[in-house]
Parts: C-alpha cells; structure tokens; sequence
C-alpha cells in the first residue's frame, strides 16, 4: 500500500485548489448540449456491463476508459448470464462501435482519474464497499457521477457524498433504475393525490435471500486467485484477507464486509416509492430482525421489520414493515381473494382504503371504487434513467435521483441494516448527531473503519 499511498498524496497535492470551490460556480464540468459526454466506468462487473448496454444507446455518450481490478470473470452461471471484465467489456464497446476511438484499460481508477483529463464523468459500478469512496474521489476530481445503490455501505458515508456533491455541484444520479419508469411515478403520484387517503401503514416485500445458503461463516481457507484480478484492489477499504471463490463475482453481497443483504440490495428500489411519493423523513425508530439460522459475519437468509415516521402537517405517523426471503405480509380484510400478493410488491394501507403494487398491473386500488378517473401529474417525466442524467451534465434540470435525494433513501436503507447488523436491536435514531441512542456499539457500523490509504 505504500506505493499506493505516494500516489494519492501526489494527486491530492496537485488538485487541492480546486477543492476549495464548487465545480459549478468555476465552471468546470461543462459539457455543451452538442458535445459528446466523455464517461469512465469503474467496476465493469455484471452491473457495470449493464450499465454500459444503457449508454451504448445514447449517441452523445462516449465510453473512453475502463477500470476495474478485474480483467476477466465468467458469470454464465449467474443472472447475468455473460462474461464480465475489462477484456470482455471492452470487447462488447468495440463491437457496438468499431469506429470510436481506442478504449483505455486500468486496474486501479484513481489512476485512470489522474491519466485521462478529458474525461467528463465516471459510473460507478463497483461493489458496495467502494461506492463511496470511489463517488467522493471522482466528484472532488470535478468529475460528474453515476453510482450504482445502495449509494454507500454506511450512513456515515452517505452523508459524505451528499456533502461532497454540495461543495462540487457535479451532476449526480444513484441507480436505482425502478425510480425513473412510468409505473412507479404512477404509483407515487397517486400517493400524493392521497386516492386512499392519509396513509397509515407501508408493506414492501422482496423474494431475495443470501446467494450461498449453505455458508455458516466466514471462510477460514484460501482459494487460488483468479488470474488477472489485483485482489488488493479489490478489497479496497477493507481489512486484508485471503481470497476465496464465495467472495467473488456477485456473491459477495453475502458477507456484511462488501454488501448489505436484501434490504441493502433492495431497499433504494423498494422503499422508493414511498420515500418519494410521501416524503417521508429520516424514521425515528427502525427494528429489523433476520430470519433463520445467521453469522455476525454474514448476511442473514431472510428479514422482517418496522420503521417508525413521524407524521406531517397534522397526519398521522406511517409505520413501514420490511420483508425478505419469501416472507410476506398479512392480507388485510380489504384486499379481495382474487388479489394475489407476488413474490415482490408494495401495500399501501390507507385511511380510505388500499392501495397495491407489483405484478401485471402495477397500481391496484381497493375498493376499485376509489380509482380516479384521472390522477393530477406533479412529476416532470423521465427520459430514462440514464439519459436523465446525461441531460443534468449538459445543463438540464438535475437528475431525479440525485445523491441528495440517493443518499437520504440510502440512509432509510442502511438503518434497517444497521438493526439487522446488532441482532436485530431496536434503533432510537438521533438523525441530527447522527446517533442510535443508547446503543454505543452500533458507533462501528455507523462509520466503518478503513485501510490505510483509503480514507474518505
């Protein structure tokens, strides 16, 4: 690490004046409505490949550069279903299109960050446990930026992003797709229409469970290192530790150390459409349990839980219940029998009535008396979840999911994690001083410690 440590100490000193500033009000940044937007990707996983098909078919968009401690991964047995990696990922953008000019290659972003100026922002795709650091690097770098959710790991570094992208006014988006399609905003905005009334109670549910049901703990012996994976790298702020083949591709979202579990997975998708269409604040009180036989280490097989908001301008409190893992809320008596809950979806209970999402049709109102004929429209709509954001860099409106808003829904998120992370302890948030009342042990999941080097 010491060679790594000199190197940002360089590009540090080189760029601190302009830290002092905002991008926006220097300027810097600025991509003209007829330019090409110049983007780096960081993490070109099964997400990151993703992400890149969607740029692909912008045809102001520029794939220049790719990073990634990764030079090959096989995820054919996997959702994916591909291979991912610089080599194969840079294979896929040269095919799309063979007359762009030469795509660069790096293990390490930072350094792509010092090496290419001209690029005018970065996507993040990387594991969870580096979005932060790799956000908060490449805004103070005046780089605009696209990271994947949960927007961070911890609630401390989700309030370090939303400062950071303060301080440098760079266009922002957090990835969480659902958020800009016609469904949701439907549902959010008969959320806001109030069709069923003052809401009351919030049911979100998700199949998703641990990757690797059979792990009882952490491995405690090593497997060889795939060839062309700089392991270091990858572990970024975590403490060293031997490679071992359940760590990764993809599967390590079952271990505390680098992801979140469903709810961390799912919550910034799931929780969306409540947060937006409600406005709900920060909870006051959050309790999430897991499900089924667990490790401190691990993620659990399964979740459920509560978080407690205060109500608004005279409404009453809402009260959200989280599940994962197949377990699903209780159907209440207003809810027909020929309404079949999916293995994904919301309810929403209301003072006049319910209100259901997921499935085919994705807003249903009971009793279906209640539907409106027409539902007032408050939202500006999407162009699409990418394209929104390529809009914000070239001077549009900013992006709907912008990390002020990503990382508020990130930080409901993580407070569910956090619970789940104490054995499923009840959270008394104290969101100004950024504190669980009463329980000093949660200080260390709050803000996590860091290597050397790694510091944000």
């Amino acid at each position: 690490m010491t060679s790594r440590r000199k190197f940002l100490q360089a590009g540090t000193a080189a760029t601190a004046g302009f830290f002092i500033v905002p991008r926006h009000v220097l300027g810097r940044g600025f991509v003209a409505p007829s330019d090409k937007v110049n983007v780096g990707i960081v993490g070109v996983g099964g997400r990151g490949r993703k992400n890149i098909i969607e740029l692909l078919k912008e045809d102001d968009v520029q794939i220049s550069a790719l990073a990634d401690p990764a030079e090959y991964w096989d995820l054919a047995n996997f959702y994916y279903r591909s291979k991912a990696g610089r080599g194969p990922v840079r294979q896929m953008i040269e095919e799309e299109r063979p007359d762009a000019p030469k795509i660069s290659e790096y293990e390490d972003f930072e350094k792509m960050l010092a090496e290419e100026s001209e690029l005018d922002a970065i996507l993040c795709a990387t594991p969870d446990h580096t979005h932060a650091y790799v956000s908060i690097k490449s805004m103070q770098a005046g780089k605009h930026v696209y990271c994947e959710k949960p927007l961070t790991h911890n609630i401390w570094e989700a309030r370090r992003v939303s400062e950071v992208a303060r301080e440098t006014g760079v266009a922002t988006q957090m990835g969480n797709q659902r958020h800009s399609s016609g469904d949701l905003r439907d549902g959010v905005e008969h959320l806001r229409a109030g069709v069923i009334g003052d809401i009351q109670e919030i049911h979100a549910w998700v199949p998703a469970t641990r990757w690797n049901n059979y792990l009882e703990g952490v491995p405690t012996e090593a497997t060889p290192i795939p060839k062309g994976l700089n392991w270091d790298l990858w572990l970024g702020p975590r403490a060293d530790r031997p490679f071992h083949e359940t760590y990764a591709p993809v599967t390590w979202r079952d271990y505390w150390d680098f992801g979140l579990g469903a709810l961390g997975d799912f919550g910034c998708h799931d929780m969306d459409a409540a947060t937006w269409g409600l406005d709900l604040p920060l909870p006051s009180k959050i309790q999430v349990r897991p499900a089924g036989k667990n490790s401190e280490l691990l993620t659990p097989y399964g979740e459920i839980g509560y978080y407690e908001f205060a109500g608004k301008d005279g409404k009453p409190d809402i009260r959200l219940n989280w599940y994962s893992g197949g377990l699903q809320p209780r159907r209440p008596d207003l809810l027909p029998t020929s309404e079949k809950l999916t293995s994904r979806g919301e309810m929403y209970i209301g003072s006049k009535g319910i209100m259901v999402f997921g499935g085919k049709d994705y807003v249903r109102i009971y009793p279906e008396e209640l539907r409106p004929t027409e539902v007032p429209t408050t939202l500006a709509a999407s162009n699409g979840h990418h394209r929104d954001w390529i809009d914000a860099i070239k001077g549009g409106p900013q992006a709907s999911s912008n990390f002020e808003y990503g990382a508020h829904l990130t930080e409901i998120t993580l407070l569910g994690v956090l619970s789940l992370r104490l054995g499923g302890a009840m959270i008394d948030w104290d969101a100004e001083n950024m504190k669980a009342r009463g329980l000093p042990e949660a200080e260390r999941f709050i803000e996590e410690s860091v290597r050397g080097g790694w510091e944000m």
